[in-house]
């Protein structure tokens, strides 16, 4: 595939237009990136008048709660985990977990989003993992699987379900496996011990979320932080502690929406990158969120002026695509446009009252673009969305078993809600 016409935008090192480029692409993988391309025999895709990027890399988020969409809009963090976790979560079949990955991640992949992080806490059956696999296997997304117990509690961890998940989802394919950790923030300091001895036996790579005091201190003073360790939010993090992330190589995803929605604190970004941490941008949850990273990038870009950073548009678009990348250890496959690298590539629409005209490419796709204006999504080389439109073939089939499922999951949980009836 050759694409041409495009106003080529590239992170790698930091964002930057590439005049006049055009991309080849073969067999799944960037190959060349510049003026007067030619290849003999390549489908040429005409991208006139659009901006082309690299996917968005979302490093963060419950796919498994696209069914319950606005459910919690108005909720801080309480109430967020006792109406979705204490009395929703509970109630999900295995087919609800398929809708809703399967919708939620073609959600993402609608607004450009060609990697996500799936921290999927809704394991409360083997055949609840496996419907998670299944749906965004079915999806085509590329995804990072990070498989949680159902709850925090000692008694919920299945070590053997985290073995067979390593096997099942383990390799080079699109879906690959991560264990994401209740402790020590939720969970208990033996079974935070626990997994990443557990993780670190599996060579899978290690999620947590935490604010505040005391967790980045206890990993340290215990030897367990390290590269293959993510820390979530990370809100009032001490000066101390996020040298501790800088210095053992530990990444970090800033939610900045849900974090300033729900109460968490700051959107630490701008300090996490100061720091010299890896960081990227992540969705966390549609219950009180937009499900893309036009409205991450414009919060944390927010936070960040507000607090007096230097931050820019660049800064942001970086860490919604090659710094994303960095954090889940994948910048040697995607978030870029060095040939070499997957071809995961957006092109946007640039003709629309929101974007036209265009001065700044990276500014527009920063601070105008949303979902509507992607035209094209490319994962792995092959068209998944084109002219507007998703291209899977069980999109009206998706979208009945996510109605469905959101209906029942309403009225046994006892809400009020259009999707009930």
């Amino acid at each position: 595939m050759l694409i041409t016409g495009a106003t080529v935008i590239d992170t790698e090192p930091r964002p930057r237009v590439l005049e006049g480029a055009g991309v080849l692409v073969e067999e799944g993988v960037i190959t060349a990136v510049g003026r007067g391309l030619r290849a003999e025999g390549a489908e040429v895709l005409d991208a006139a008048g659009g901006i082309l990027l690299p996917g968005f890399v979302d490093t963060h988020r419950h796919v498994w709660q696209s069914v319950l969409r606005s459910v919690a809009a108005d909720a801080t963090l309480g109430g967020y985990l006792d109406l979705v976790l204490g009395r929703l979560g509970p109630a999900f079949r295995a087919e609800d977990v398929y809708a809703a990955n399967l919708w939620g991640a073609l959600e993402a992949l609608d607004a450009g989003v060609t990697t996500l992080y799936d921290w999927s806490h809704i394991q409360l059956t083997p055949a609840h993992t496996d419907a998670a696999l299944d749906a965004l296997r079915e999806a085509g997304i590329r995804a990072v699987f990070g498989y949680a117990p159902p709850s925090p509690a000692d008694g919920a961890r299945r070590e053997d379900e985290v073995r067979r998940i390593a096997s099942l989802a383990g390799g080079s394919g699109p879906v690959t496996p991560a264990l994401a950790a209740w402790g020590p923030v939720y969970g208990s300091a033996a079974a935070a011990e626990a997994d990443w001895r557990l993780a670190r036996e599996l060579g899978l790579p290690i999620s947590l979320h935490a604010t505040g005091s005391g967790a980045v201190e206890w990993l340290h003073a215990n030897g367990l932080l390290g590269p293959d360790v993510m820390f979530v939010h990370g809100n009032g993090f001490s000066d101390e502690a996020v040298r501790l992330l800088a210095a053992s190589g530990c990444a970090a995803s800033v939610a900045p929406v849900v974090e300033a929605q729900m109460g968490h604190g700051y959107p630490e970004s701008g300090r996490f990158r100061d720091a010299g941490v890896r960081v990227g941008l992540g969705v966390d949850t549609v219950t009180d969120a937009p499900g893309d990273m036009f409205a991450v990038m414009r919060a944390a870009f927010a936070a960040e002026r507000l607090r007096g950073g230097a931050s820019s548009t660049a800064d942001m678009l970086r860490m919604a695509t090659l710094g994303g990348a960095e954090a889940l250890g994948m910048a040697d496959r995607i978030g870029s446009l060095r040939p070499g690298r997957q071809a995961d590539l957006v092109i946007l629409r640039t003709g629309s009252p929101a974007m036209a005209p265009v001065h700044d490419p990276i500014g527009a796709v920063v601070t105008s673009a949303g979902p509507g204006d992607v035209d094209t999504v490319i994962v792995g080389g092959r068209v998944v969305k084109g002219g507007g439109r998703l291209l899977h073939p069980g999109l009206s089939r998706a979208l009945d078993l996510v109605s469905r499922s959101a209906a029942r999951l309403a009225r046994t949980a006892g809400l009020t809600t259009a999707a009930a009836g």
